[in-house]
């Protein structure tokens, strides 16, 4: 079974409880909450799977929880729970979009066959989002324009390769875009046309992937009810992106190696191979020299993954690209949430962002965007509208804090000016974005300080 990422909304602590912990040792990712309102939070900040949500709960029940969550876009699979079934429930929760529907007490078993099919579903959903993206041209030829150097030697790379049928290896920090370069690929390559699938080696459990990745018979071993393909059959034909390869463990590593050397896989139970023809594509984030030198990765399959390299640099390193980066997801998620307003940045909430050193590269931000948005009154997001996260960080190492165009020039008149625009922002910056605690510190009134920020244009 595909980790899913859950949210499990029960207003009783012990059912909740017990549900998190069993999903979590089915090597799912879960969240649990209480309440309607809670939950609506969660599903706002989280991007999620499923939500396995009880029909009564205080103040928002289990079918406003689901409406709520469509008005703002949210696109989560629910299961709904209750102990108070009714065919009148259970209607209304599918005319408002739930994807099932299970009794009290829940068997858990029950629990996980609805759970695999929302898996089948999940994927289904990433590939035709993926195809959608395409056909509309929402996503860029290769991404948004980058202004440094070294991303346009990525993007010449990614050209020359795509060309090719070679194995590639991307390496680079979590949230650098690895996936996204591996999509770029197989978009530009002659089996755009074919699947790509894409799995996580590091999120499923281990007892799993192998099923996960080359497939069972029916009978194969306990609870293999059906048969399964498995993820290099879905991508025969088109190409198989393996994250977080170094994750994968070494009984596996064997299986792949002959996988690449002899096109071939053996679903488990069955005592033919049966033949392949899919691309692979890999990524780590792990430092490569160190897990070769343990052990912990077969040095053989490394040189099988790593025919072409393909680096990304994390998203300090190449601070230019990160204004087109914010412009582009302003822009993704205003038509996600179906907005119908154009949002921009004002200047010191820009500066701020760009200097913050992003240990997330690109996924946080874009997911501090995306919180953002859902936050903000107006059509300007304003330095007090950013997140703790990004506000009460210290400033980079690598970038010196201050305006960007901080250099004095001009009259005096003028240079006094933005000195004093400067302490302004600093002080608004170590206040965490409040202008009162910000006025307090400057010595002056807050009258004062929004009549000084008006004069700036803030």
């Amino acid at each position: 079974m595909t980790e899913l990422y859950v949210l499990v909304v029960d207003d009783e602590q012990a059912i909740r409880q017990v549900l998190a912990a069993q999903l979590t040792k089915a090597g799912h990712r879960v969240d649990h909450v209480g309440d309607g309102s809670t939950a609506l939070q969660y599903l706002s900040r989280n991007d999620y799977d499923i939500c396995i949500c009880d029909i009564r709960l205080p103040g928002l029940n289990g079918i406003e929880v689901i409406r709520e969550s469509r008005k703002l876009g949210i696109e989560t699979n629910f299961l709904m729970i209750t102990a108070f079934a009714s065919l009148t429930t259970a209607i209304e929760a599918m005319k408002e979009g739930a994807h099932d529907y299970l009794m009290k007490p829940v068997r858990f078993e029950d629990l996980l066959h609805r759970l695999d099919r929302i898996a089948d579903i999940t994927r289904l959903r990433q590939q035709n989002t993926y195809l959608r993206n395409v056909i509309e041209g929402e996503e860029p030829k290769f991404g948004v324009e980058s202004v440094s150097p070294v991303m346009r030697q990525v993007k010449d790379l990614v050209a020359k390769v795509s060309g090719t049928e070679s194995t590639v290896l991307i390496t680079g920090e979590s949230g650098t875009g690895k996936s996204f370069i591996a999509r770029a690929i197989h978009k530009n390559s002659a089996r755009a046309e074919n699947s790509f699938v894409s799995v996580n080696c590091g999120a499923i459990p281990e007892n799993l992937l192998e099923s996960e990745l080359f497939g069972h018979l029916k009978g194969s071993f306990t609870g293999a009810d059906r048969n399964k393909k498995g993820l290099f059959r879905e991508a025969d034909g088109g190409t198989i992106f393996l994250d977080e390869i170094f994750e994968m463990p070494l009984s596996l590593q064997v299986k792949l190696l002959h996988v690449l050397e002899e096109k071939e896989i053996r679903p488990l139970g069955a005592e033919q191979p049966r033949r392949v023809d899919a691309r692979i594509l890999a990524a780590t984030n792990r430092d490569i020299e160190k897990a070769l030198a343990e052990g912990n990765f077969r040095s053989d399959l490394f040189y099988r993954l790593n025919v072409l390299h393909i680096h990304l640099p994390p998203l300090r390193e190449r601070r230019e690209d990160i204004p087109a980066l914010l412009s582009h997801f302003l822009n993704i998620e205003a038509r996600r949430l179906e907005m119908r307003r154009q949002f921009t940045l004002d200047a010191t909430a820009e500066e701020v962002l760009v200097n913050y050193a992003w240990p997330g590269n690109i996924r946080e931000l874009q997911n501090v965007i995306a919180r953002t948005m859902v936050l903000v009154e107006g059509d300007t997001i304003h330095l007090s509208d950013l997140p703790p996260q990004v506000l009460q960080a210290p400033p980079s190492k690598d970038r010196p804090t201050g305006p960007v165009n901080d250099a004095p020039s001009g009259t005096l008149r003028e240079r006094v000016r933005q000195f004093e625009i400067s302490i302004i922002n600093e002080a608004i910056f170590a206040a965490g974005g409040d202008r009162q605690t910000a006025a307090r510190s400057l010595g002056i009134g807050l009258s004062t300080l929004y009549r000084k920020l008006e004069e700036m244009g803030k």
